[in-house]
């Protein structure tokens, strides 16, 4: 993990950083189990931890905000139909603001069997 990706986690909630991290794990997971994703590039985007495959799709963005400090979320582009996408096989299962993000509580655990064929998805937008 690169120094200011580490950096940004430590200055998160720790109970919005260990979902987090589970959420950067799966994201990995994901990338690992498709060759077609290439190599993530882990990066700060806006300041937080964010993964971008090349070419194959869009970037996937974790965030927490002190301005909304009761919630963190699972970001991508709001020019795809990713959230959308999940919304239709999801429905009300998740929370979702608006096309931009998933939203979790603090200290909730994120359902890796429902995000990962999302973050499947994400990382391979490009491919469709």
């Amino acid at each position: 993990m690169p120094q200011d990706v580490r950096e940004a986690f430590a200055a998160v909630p720790a109970s919005a950083r260990e979902p987090m991290l589970a959420v950067r794990d799966a994201i990995f997971d994901v990338a690992g189990a498709d060759a077609r994703i290439g190599l993530l590039a882990e990066v700060l985007r806006w300041g937080e931890p964010s993964y971008r495959p090349r070419p194959s799709g869009t970037t996937v963005r974790l965030g927490w905000s002190p301005k909304r400090p009761e919630q963190w979320g699972v970001y991508v582009s709001c020019k795809t139909t990713l959230i959308e996408g999940l919304r239709a096989t999801e429905g009300a299962a998740l929370r979702y603001d608006q096309n931009r993000r998933v939203l979790f509580a603090l200290g909730e655990a994120p359902p890796l069997g429902r995000l990962r064929p999302f973050l499947a998805e994400a990382l391979t937008y490009k491919l469709r």
